[in-house]
C-alpha cells in the first residue's frame, strides 16, 4: 500500500542563456541535474511513496550534461550509475518521459498529493519562475502546509506564486531559504565566459525571502522553514531527501 503521492516538478527547458561580452547570447545545454533529482527521488520511493512528474507543457525532460560528469560524483562511478539506472527505471515504470502538463492537474487532484519536490539544474530559470499554473499548484501546497522540497535552481520556481490567478503575492516572503548562490553562479559565468542573467539567490531576496547562504553553512547542509526544505547544490541532495521524507511522514 502506498504511503501517499508526491508531485515532482520538471522544467521543459533544455537551454539557458549566457550573455557574452561582445553582445551575443549563447544558449547553453541544460536540463534537470541528475543527482539532485535521483538522490531525493530514491529516498521518496524507498519510503513507500508514489511519484508523479509534471512540467509546464508535458515535454520530455533533458538531463543537464554536466550532471552526468564523473567530476560531479567525485569519481564515484557506482553512484553515477545508480542515479542513471533510477532515471531509466522511471522511464519504464513512471511518467518521467510524459510529464503531466501543469494545466491538466486540477485543484481537486492536488488534494491527493502529500508533498511537492523541485530539483535543480539551470533549466528552472527558463520556464518555472513565471508560470501561473505552477504558481497555482505551489499555492495549494503552501496554503495546506504540505511538505515542499527545492534544491539548487529549483527554489526559483517559488517565484511563480506571484503569477498565480488571484495571487496575494510571493507566498514565501519572510521564509528562510537556501538556493544556488550568486557566488556559485559567478563560477559558472567564468566557466562560460559571460553573464547568466538570472541569479536565483538575488531574485528570491528581492521578493522578501530571507536567504541563508550556503557559505555560512556546512557543506551539504539544508535549510528548513515551516513547510519548506531547501538546499544549495548537489551536495545537499541526500540531506534534503531525508528531511523531505521526514516532513511527509509528519504531515
Amino acid at each position: 500500500m502506498s504511503a501517499g503521492k508526491v508531485l515532482i516538478i520538471l522544467s521543459d527547458a533544455d537551454k539557458f542563456p549566457v550573455h557574452k561580452p561582445d553582445g551575443t547570447v549563447s544558449q547553453e545545454n541544460t536540463g534537470v541535474f541528475l543527482t539532485e533529482l535521483a538522490k531525493p527521488l530514491g529516498q521518496i520511493l524507498d519510503a513507500g511513496y508514489e511519484v508523479v512528474f509534471a512540467s509546464p507543457t508535458g515535454k520530455s525532460p533533458s538531463i543537464d550534461p554536466l550532471s552526468e560528469s564523473l567530476l560531479v560524483y567525485f569519481g564515484n562511478w557506482w553512484s553515477k550509475r545508480k542515479d542513471q539506472e533510477l532515471f531509466k527505471r522511471m522511464e519504464i515504470e513512471n511518467n518521467i518521459r510524459n510529464p503531466l502538463p501543469f494545466s491538466s492537474i486540477t485543484d481537486e487532484e492536488l488534494k491527493s498529493f502529500a508533498g511537492i519536490f523541485i530539483p535543480g539544474g539551470h533549466a528552472p530559470i527558463s520556464d518555472l519562475g513565471n508560470n501561473p499554473e505552477l504558481g497555482r499548484i505551489l499555492l495549494h501546497f503552501h496554503n495546506e502546509h504540505k511538505a515542499t522540497a527545492v534544491i539548487c535552481h529549483g527554489p526559483y520556481a517559488l517565484l511563480s506564486t506571484k503569477c498565480a490567478p488571484n495571487s496575494p503575492g510571493f507566498a514565501y516572503k519572510g521564509y528562510k531559504l537556501t538556493s544556488w548562490s550568486d557566488a556559485e553562479e559567478g563560477l559558472v559565468e567564468k566557466m562560460k565566459g559571460g553573464e547568466v542573467p538570472v541569479k536565483v539567490e538575488s531574485a528570491l531576496a528581492a521578493e522578501g525571502a530571507e536567504m541563508v547562504n550556503a557559505a555560512s553553512k556546512k557543506i551539504g547542509d539544508i535549510t528548513v522553514d515551516r513547510e519548506v526544505v531547501s538546499g544549495a547544490n548537489p551536495m545537499a541532495a541526500n540531506a534534503l531527501g531525508s528531511k523531505f521524507v521526514e516532513m511527509l511522514k509528519a504531515h
